[in-house]
């Protein structure tokens, strides 16, 4: 039996990109999913893919702005309300904003960003945490990014939430790892996602394929990740076989980020 199996598992941004395949990775491993997302449209059609590929799973579905603090208690309250418990959280909601200067950046853009990559992880946690403190267990996985453990050119707010990601990650780990409560969070590299495809538009308007092709030289693997590689990781961190693992931000990059220089 797979060490999922009848755990409940919250995931933000779940209509899309690592949030859908994070939940169908879980419901294949036998976990109750709650999934939460601001598009409800969307979110209906994730809903309806996961149940026809796996019946047997139950999901309920929140609509939410996971910067709006009380749309997120509200998302837990439904969660408690629907499953008596919540064993896993991955908070993976989160935008780009656009790609300007330091300088440059439009400041309300800036705001934005911030509001939902780090205040939305920062109040899922909040409201979570103490329901994970009444069963003595849980499971956190927060997103970070390789820019939340390196710069990235012309997205100052990005880095900067990512990083704060990584860092609240580690203090949540110290103070209640003594809960039965791991935190961690994961950095994904250029994963061939929705955001990450705006993003090379955003490079090459005209040629956005070849701004992807010239990126994936840089890597040490020579290709972008998969949705699915980043989803194995999640569930690993999710699950018993991680009891150990706390406060790590783990690169999901194909080594990229351990580059100085080309190669």
């Amino acid at each position: 039996m797979s060490s999922l199996a009848n755990k409940v598992v919250i995931i933000t941004g779940a209509a899309m990109g690592l949030g859908l395949a994070a939940a169908q990775e879980l419901a294949s491993q036998g976990a109750s999913l709650m999934l939460v997302d601001y598009n409800e449209k969307s979110l209906e059609e994730a809903k309806n893919e996961i149940a026809k590929k796996f019946p047997s799973v139950k999901t309920v579905t929140v609509v939410a702005d996971v910067s709006n603090e009380d749309a997120v208690k509200n998302y837990v309250n439904e969660t408690v309300k629907a499953f008596g418990r919540i064993d896993g959280l991955y908070n993976n909601a989160g935008i780009e904003g656009k790609q300007a200067g330091m300088t440059e950046y439009d400041v309300n853009i800036f705001k934005k960003v911030i509001d939902i990559n780090l205040m939305g992880v920062y109040y899922g946690m909040r409201y979570v945490i103490p329901v994970m403190q009444k069963q003595k267990y849980g499971r956190i996985v927060n997103v970070a990014s390789v820019g939340g453990i390196r710069g990235v050119l012309n997205q100052v707010p990005y880095v900067a939430s990512k990083h704060a990601v990584s860092g609240m990650t580690k203090n949540a780990a110290l103070e209640y790892g003594r809960d039965g409560i791991n935190t961690n969070a994961i950095a994904p590299g250029a994963i061939l996602t929705p955001m990450v495809a705006e993003a090379f538009k955003e490079v090459n308007p005209h040629d956005p394929k070849a701004a992807e092709t010239e990126y994936a030289q840089r890597n040490p693997t020579k290709r972008l990740g998969l949705p699915n590689e980043v989803a194995k990781v999640v569930a690993f961190l999710l699950s018993e076989d991680a009891s150990y693992v706390n406060g790590q931000t783990i690169a999901i990059d194909g080594g990229e980020s351990n580059i100085y220089g080309n190669v």
